[in-house]
């Protein structure tokens, strides 16, 4: 069997494996970038001469480059222990992985089905926790906000599937798929998560926007008011629980800025956004670091300038916040990096979904490329719904949160980069 067959498996089987086990076992999302990590490395003398790297891709080096030197800055600032190079070495692995998957891109279909899985996966998970276990949310193998907003975010792109339906897809995806629609919401309800439902508030209606022009309206309409019915299907089922969770947030704003009370959900979030926008225009350029940052915050603390309970939590619970108190707007400029090169690269716009093709007559016509299409809306998702998390909670904090953003970025890259080289050839 020929080395490039054996490569183009392996990426295919991690390109499945990544999504598909996010959220079934424990680190599930580990499992595909592990295995890339070790073809990545033990076959490098085979891979790296066919490896091309284009200039979109460097763009994509580059801010995981610029993202991962915040981390290790992070790292730097701390008493050195194994762990403090967690964050900062996920990112450096990344990039042999990246340029593995630039010389031997996976196939598409089995993205589309890992993504279907994972999504199925995350329902089964949650309904047996709560419904079996007796959990009061569920949380999966990590925290219950990671795991509600991984949820949603695999639901969010197993409906741009169904909308585009990309060639590869088989009649079991057909099945599949919508049940990961549902399954996906339902992981998110039960984690009772809120961050999930702002980002499919804010993901939704865009990505509605962008498909108008390419998915027959009558299909995407059909789409949207199944989707409404399932959401009031499943809130009409779980409807005291929302109506718990609203009503819980609401009083805990009111209750902050009448009484001061962080001792809440809401009220430690607004307490934190304040102390780190006040650190944070201390020091605007690199901000305090990590290890200032919670020195200081002691001290305020025992100062009576900030509530003493911020200090049970490590993180501000937004992730724009966060870097801009500890490390200034040279973090902050490094994450815009890492979200919109992911924006630019996957903009599904008309001469990007496009291909030329032969009428019946002989001449050339332009040709609707639904599996870029269905890439690039997928890749959209992903920074999307990954700024509506960051509103309320610190996603790249966790190792779900980094390894899940990396590897499916950077695999639904290299499915464009392929595609368009072998498009350039014909």
């Amino acid at each position: 069997m020929k080395a490039a067959t054996v490569f183009g498996a392996l990426a295919s089987a991690a390109a499945f494996l990544v999504p598909g086990l996010a959220l079934w076992v424990p680190s599930g999302y580990s499992y595909g970038a592990a295995l890339l990590l070790l073809t990545a490395l033990l076959g490098a003398p085979w891979w790296w001469r066919e490896c091309r790297v284009s200039v979109p891709s460097r763009w994509l080096l580059a801010s995981i480059v610029a993202m991962g030197s915040i981390w290790a800055m992070d790292s730097a600032e701390s008493a050195w222990r194994w762990g403090t190079l967690d964050r900062p070495s996920k990112y450096l692995l990344a990039l042999p992985c990246l340029l593995f998957l630039l010389a031997h891109a996976p196939r598409p279909r089995w993205l589309w089905s890992g993504i279907a899985v994972g999504a199925v996966g995350s329902g089964v998970v949650a309904w047996a926790q709560v419904s079996w276990m007796g959990m009061p949310r569920a949380a999966g193998f990590t925290n219950a906000i990671q795991y509600g907003n991984l949820s949603v975010l695999l639901s969010l792109m197993c409906l741009v599937l169904l909308a585009i339906r990309p060639p590869g897809l088989q009649r079991w995806h057909y099945v599949v798929l919508p049940l990961g629609v549902v399954a996906g919401l339902v992981g998110s309800i039960l984690s009772h998560s809120r961050g999930g439902w702002l980002a499919w508030t804010l993901a939704l209606p865009v990505l509605a926007g962008v498909l108008c022009q390419f998915v027959p309206w009558r299909r995407l309409l059909a789409g949207v008011l199944l989707l409404l019915c399932m959401v009031a299907a499943l809130v009409y089922v779980q409807r005291h629980v929302l109506e718990e969770r609203i009503d819980t947030a609401r009083s805990e704003v009111l209750r902050y800025e009448n009484v001061g009370d962080a001792e809440t959900s809401v009220g430690q979030r607004l307490a934190h956004w304040e102390l780190a926008w006040r650190m944070g225009l201390e020091k605007p350029l690199l901000g305090w670091g990590k290890t200032g940052y919670d020195v200081e915050k002691l001290r305020r603390v025992q100062a009576g300038q900030a509530h003493p309970f911020v200090l049970q939590f490590g993180h501000v619970h937004n992730e724009v916040l966060d870097l801009f108190a500890k490390q200034g707007v040279l973090g902050v400029l490094a994450l815009c990096l890492f979200y919109g090169v992911p924006f630019w690269l996957f903009w599904p716009g008309r001469r990007h979904v496009t291909v030329w093709g032969t009428a019946a007559d002989g001449s050339r016509v332009p040709v609707l490329d639904r599996t870029a299409l269905a890439l690039r809306a997928v890749g959209w998702t992903i920074p999307l719904a990954y700024v509506g998390f960051g509103f309320s909670q610190v996603f790249f904090a966790h190792n779900s949160g980094n390894l899940f953003y990396l590897f499916m970025v950077m695999l639904i890259h290299s499915c464009l980069q392929a595609r368009e080289r072998d498009q350039a050839l014909d």
